[in-house]
């Protein structure tokens, strides 16, 4: 500033005149004073303008940070995957042979869209969007017998099993995250309960994608309240997290109904978690659970029916008892309808250990079950109960031992005692050096009165780890060659073969006794609930599905 008005006083004396005539001193130097304080104020207003602009650039890039901080981050996984699947199973018209049902040829679309966005520094919203159907259906594809995936249309596997082409919410979940500067979070809404580990590695995922192990596949709404640690009990560097869960299975609904709730409840703790090496363990109680699950009116009413008319048509027909008779036998016989209840609780408990040695990727897991049933029962006897009924109609009409059609009484009461199961899974998968190839390997079996929750695993026909036999499984993955242009871009092949080999009936059913499938007269007695037109277990002796996926994340 000093450098300007000097100048503008030095061209101001040389303008001069050189006679001294025309003005003097004092009026040129008042003239200059009053240039000078023009100056000073034109600097000022520019200053003042330069200072607006640069504090409307600052609200201008705060603007453009919180919007794109309130926009949603998008990203997606769509599969295409090929299925053929054949069992040999027992029927209850001939327990003594087996038939074979195949289909041949089976392909699905799914397509998944994740997405997430930030609420507060600290809260967070994270959701998917899953649409999973069979080509050529707008429904389930029929099966001749069961139910497809091994279990009816539940919440427990909304989203999980082939249907139509509606985009469902697989997930929903609002996080708050270190609480009050603390470990500690909060998460509420539709749990990541599906794809746990060690899934990751079969399905060509390179991190964690679910809470539970996969044990415990079963999507449901609840809460979680977890803190983290980077040192266990002062030992440093065993980084981990415990979490309590809560949640629900099954909504009884409001009006007059012998039902309530059922509730899940336990913990899940990442003992320790820390590059490829991990070490957990979950326990919980399923708290009264159903004997059936929210199937349609429609079709418990048409059990009830079908289990009416054949006992009717056995009493007259097959022991000779006039309608009159009949209905006085039925009056005196205990109500056998097949009504929803609740009959209990179950505990569940698992434990996984995951580690990698170079390219060699490894797993071992084991699950234990137990049921603690109420005076209504679980592992019911259901065809000792049928055979009572029978066995009441001989007496009834007269017949005694030794007489044809004669019936014993099996002394049938509900199981009320606990029965305990146990699980174990491990597994391997190999990524060939230098190639884009995997190959994995994978076993699990399942003891008599073992229970799995996984209605919405991800097996197609049925539930490995739910089966109560002996489960093979080989596959291999091929990663397509490529530089990724999407965040999270990949693409990949996965062919695999599965081996089913059934000890007992009724994987993942805890109502009916499991009954052996090597033993002919075991297979007797469950052929006597088909016969009765019951919910009858499938006795299938072993199945073989063959699949093949092109997965595309981006």
């Amino acid at each position: 500033m000093k450098k300007v008005l000097g100048t503008l006083a030095l061209i101001g004396l040389l303008a001069l005149p050189g006679s001294g005539l025309a003005a003097t001193l004092e009026e040129r130097i008042e003239e200059l004073n009053r240039q000078t304080q023009e100056l000073r104020l034109q600097l000022e207003q520019l200053r003042l303008q330069q200072q607006q602009q640069e504090e409307a650039i600052a609200d201008i890039d705060e603007t453009i940070w919180e919007d794109m901080s309130s926009r949603f981050q998008w990203s997606g996984d769509f599969r295409t995957r090929y299925d053929y699947y054949s069992r040999d199973r027992y029927t209850g018209l001939n327990p003594n042979r087996t038939i074979t049902e195949k289909n041949k040829s089976l392909v699905t679309n799914r397509l998944r869209l994740n997405m997430s966005v930030r609420a507060l520094e600290n809260v967070e919203f994270v959701g998917r969007l899953a649409m999973y159907k069979a080509w050529g259906m707008q429904s389930p594809p029929e099966t001749s017998a069961g139910y497809f995936g091994g279990y009816p249309a539940i919440d427990g596997n909304s989203g999980r099993t082939p249907d139509d082409n509606k985009l469902l919410v697989d997930r929903a979940i609002v996080n708050w995250n270190n609480i009050g500067g603390s470990n500690f979070w909060f998460s509420v809404g539709r749990r990541p309960t599906t794809d746990g580990p060690p899934s990751q590695l079969r399905l060509n995922n390179p991190s964690r994608m679910a809470t539970p192990v996969s044990y415990m596949d079963w999507p449901f709404d609840g809460a979680t309240l977890g803190y983290a640690y980077d040192n266990l009990f002062g030992i440093a560097n065993l980084p981990g997290r415990i979490r309590f869960c809560y949640g629900r299975g099954y909504e009884a609904g409001l009006g007059e109904n012998t039902l309530r709730d059922t509730d899940f409840a336990g913990i899940s703790w990442d003992i320790y978690n820390r590059n490829n090496r991990f070490v957990y363990i979950q326990s919980y109680v399923a708290m009264n659970v159903f004997n059936y699950p929210d199937l349609n009116s429609s079709v418990i009413n048409a059990v009830n029916q079908n289990m009416a008319t054949s006992a009717f048509n056995m009493a007259t027909t097959g022991y000779g008892m006039s309608e009159a008779d009949a209905m006085s036998f039925f009056s005196m016989m205990p109500d056998m309808s097949f009504n929803r209840d609740n009959i209990g609780d179950i505990f569940h408990t698992s434990a996984l250990y995951m580690d990698k040695f170079q390219n060699l990727s490894f797993f071992v897991g084991g699950g234990w079950s137990r049921t603690n049933p109420n005076s209504k029962g679980m592992f019911n006897d259901s065809a000792g109960m049928m055979q009572d009924m029978v066995a009441a109609m001989s007496q009834f009409v007269g017949l005694a031992e030794g007489d044809p059609g004669y019936v014993p009484f099996a002394g049938y009461s509900p199981n009320t005692s606990s029965k305990d199961g146990f699980s174990v899974y491990v597994g391997t998968r190999y990524d060939i050096p230098s190639t884009n190839f995997k190959l994995g390997l994978e076993y699990n079996y399942g003891s008599k009165y073992w229970i799995g929750m996984s209605p919405g695993h991800d097996d197609m026909y049925a539930s490995k780890l739910a089966t109560r036999g002996h489960v093979y499984e080989i596959y291999g993955i091929y990663e397509l060659p490529g530089k990724a242009v999407a965040k999270l871009g990949a693409a990949s092949f996965r062919v695999g073969y599965q081996h089913y080999r059934y000890n007992y009936t009724g994987s993942m059913d805890w109502n009916t006794k499991p009954y052996k499938v090597g033993s002919a007269a075991e297979r007797q007695q469950a052929a006597m609930l088909e016969a009765l037109g019951g919910f009858a277990p499938l006795m299938v002796k072993s199945a073989d599905q063959v699949y093949a996926s092109f997965d595309v994340k981006f």
